[in-house]
Protein backbone atom coordinates (compact mmCIF):
# COMPACT_ATOMS: atom_id res chain seq x y z
CA UNK A 1 0.00 0.00 0.00
CA UNK A 2 1.59 3.25 -1.00
CA UNK A 3 -0.24 6.01 0.88
CA UNK A 4 1.26 9.16 2.78
CA UNK A 5 -1.39 9.50 5.17
CA UNK A 6 -0.95 8.20 8.48
CA UNK A 7 -4.69 7.81 9.64
CA UNK A 8 -5.69 6.81 6.24
CA UNK A 9 -3.24 3.80 6.68
CA UNK A 10 -4.17 3.21 10.24
CA UNK A 11 -7.62 3.23 8.97
CA UNK A 12 -7.02 0.71 5.60
CA UNK A 13 -5.07 -1.77 8.23
CA UNK A 14 -7.84 -1.88 10.34
CA UNK A 15 -10.33 -2.23 8.25
CA UNK A 16 -8.38 -5.28 6.59
CA UNK A 17 -8.31 -7.11 10.08
CA UNK A 18 -11.97 -6.33 11.08
CA UNK A 19 -12.36 -8.22 8.05
CA UNK A 20 -9.81 -11.12 8.91
CA UNK A 21 -7.79 -10.64 5.52
CA UNK A 22 -4.94 -13.20 6.14
CA UNK A 23 -2.49 -11.43 3.80
CA UNK A 24 0.46 -9.41 4.98
CA UNK A 25 0.21 -5.59 4.31
CA UNK A 26 3.27 -3.86 3.69
CA UNK A 27 3.29 0.10 3.14
CA UNK A 28 5.36 2.85 1.87
CA UNK A 29 4.77 6.53 2.13
CA UNK A 30 4.91 7.97 -1.35
CA UNK A 31 5.52 6.91 -4.82
CA UNK A 32 9.67 6.96 -4.83
CA UNK A 33 8.84 4.74 -2.25
CA UNK A 34 7.28 2.17 -3.46
CA UNK A 35 9.41 1.78 -6.56
CA UNK A 36 11.97 1.78 -4.06
CA UNK A 37 10.16 -1.32 -2.76
CA UNK A 38 9.31 -2.87 -6.34
CA UNK A 39 12.84 -2.32 -7.53
CA UNK A 40 14.46 -3.70 -3.83
CA UNK A 41 17.01 -0.34 -3.81
CA UNK A 42 17.44 1.79 -1.18
CA UNK A 43 15.98 1.16 1.96
CA UNK A 44 14.60 -1.97 0.86
CA UNK A 45 17.53 -3.27 -0.92
CA UNK A 46 16.86 -6.64 1.41
CA UNK A 47 15.00 -8.58 -1.07
CA UNK A 48 14.25 -10.89 2.36
CA UNK A 49 12.16 -7.90 3.36
CA UNK A 50 10.50 -7.22 -0.08
CA UNK A 51 8.38 -9.99 -1.48
CA UNK A 52 6.61 -9.14 -4.84
CA UNK A 53 3.17 -7.87 -3.69
CA UNK A 54 -0.29 -9.64 -5.13
CA UNK A 55 -1.86 -6.53 -5.17
CA UNK A 56 -0.71 -2.38 -4.89
CA UNK A 57 -3.25 -0.03 -3.39
CA UNK A 58 -2.30 2.87 -4.48
CA UNK A 59 -3.13 6.97 -3.13
CA UNK A 60 -2.71 9.17 -5.83
CA UNK A 61 -1.78 12.52 -3.96
CA UNK A 62 1.53 11.71 -1.91
CA UNK A 63 4.65 13.91 -1.73
CA UNK A 64 8.20 13.69 -3.75
CA UNK A 65 6.92 11.04 -6.56
CA UNK A 66 2.52 11.02 -6.66
CA UNK A 67 0.44 7.87 -7.70
CA UNK A 68 0.29 8.93 -11.08
CA UNK A 69 4.05 8.91 -11.30
CA UNK A 70 4.75 5.87 -9.91
CA UNK A 71 1.62 3.91 -11.56
CA UNK A 72 3.12 5.00 -14.92
CA UNK A 73 6.60 3.61 -14.03
CA UNK A 74 5.02 0.34 -12.87
CA UNK A 75 2.55 -0.09 -15.92
CA UNK A 76 5.54 0.81 -18.73
CA UNK A 77 8.15 -1.38 -16.78
CA UNK A 78 7.86 -5.20 -18.66
CA UNK A 79 8.43 -6.59 -15.44
CA UNK A 80 6.37 -4.88 -13.51
CA UNK A 81 3.06 -4.07 -15.53
CA UNK A 82 1.20 -7.29 -14.65
CA UNK A 83 0.91 -6.04 -10.85
CA UNK A 84 -2.75 -5.56 -10.27
CA UNK A 85 -2.91 -1.70 -9.04
CA UNK A 86 -5.66 -0.48 -7.47
CA UNK A 87 -6.21 3.21 -7.21
CA UNK A 88 -7.82 4.33 -3.79
CA UNK A 89 -7.81 7.72 -3.19
CA UNK A 90 -9.77 10.71 -1.99
CA UNK A 91 -10.04 12.30 -5.49
CA UNK A 92 -13.71 11.59 -7.10
CA UNK A 93 -12.02 14.10 -10.24
CA UNK A 94 -12.88 12.21 -13.32
CA UNK A 95 -9.81 13.62 -15.00
CA UNK A 96 -8.28 11.80 -12.19
CA UNK A 97 -9.99 8.90 -12.73
CA UNK A 98 -9.45 8.98 -16.55
CA UNK A 99 -5.96 9.31 -16.43
CA UNK A 100 -5.63 6.18 -13.65
CA UNK A 101 -6.44 3.96 -15.71
CA UNK A 102 -5.07 5.58 -19.29
CA UNK A 103 -1.47 4.88 -17.02
CA UNK A 104 -2.88 1.41 -16.38
CA UNK A 105 -4.90 1.10 -13.14
CA UNK A 106 -6.45 -1.81 -12.63
CA UNK A 107 -9.18 -0.16 -10.47
CA UNK A 108 -10.16 3.51 -8.99
CA UNK A 109 -11.58 3.39 -6.12
CA UNK A 110 -13.00 6.42 -4.10
CA UNK A 111 -12.14 6.47 -0.40
CA UNK A 112 -15.35 5.85 1.57
CA UNK A 113 -16.03 8.71 4.07
CA UNK A 114 -16.92 6.46 6.76
CA UNK A 115 -15.56 3.83 8.81
CA UNK A 116 -18.35 1.19 8.19
CA UNK A 117 -18.30 2.28 4.38
CA UNK A 118 -14.50 1.29 4.39
CA UNK A 119 -14.58 -2.01 5.97
CA UNK A 120 -17.28 -2.54 3.24
CA UNK A 121 -15.17 -1.56 0.30
CA UNK A 122 -12.52 -3.20 1.70
CA UNK A 123 -14.40 -6.45 2.58
CA UNK A 124 -15.71 -6.20 -1.70
CA UNK A 125 -11.49 -5.68 -2.64
CA UNK A 126 -10.55 -8.53 -0.98
CA UNK A 127 -13.25 -10.43 -2.08
CA UNK A 128 -12.62 -9.78 -5.74
CA UNK A 129 -8.50 -9.45 -5.75
CA UNK A 130 -8.19 -12.49 -3.48
CA UNK A 131 -11.09 -15.27 -3.93
CA UNK A 132 -12.36 -14.43 -7.40
CA UNK A 133 -9.59 -12.81 -9.73
CA UNK A 134 -6.68 -15.33 -10.58
CA UNK A 135 -3.17 -13.07 -10.19
CA UNK A 136 -0.36 -14.65 -11.75
CA UNK A 137 1.67 -17.06 -9.50
CA UNK A 138 4.19 -16.10 -7.36
CA UNK A 139 7.12 -17.26 -8.79
CA UNK A 140 6.11 -15.74 -12.27
CA UNK A 141 8.79 -12.87 -13.58
CA UNK A 142 10.44 -12.77 -9.66
CA UNK A 143 13.17 -10.86 -11.73
CA UNK A 144 11.84 -7.49 -10.50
Amino acid sequence: MAEDDPDDLNLIRDAFNENRFEGEIRSVNDGEELLDYLYIRGKFSDPSLCPKPDLILLDLNMPRKDGREALAEIKTDLKLKALPVVVLTTSSSEEDIIRSYDLGANSYITKPMTYDALTKTVETLGMYWFKIAKLPPAQWNNGR
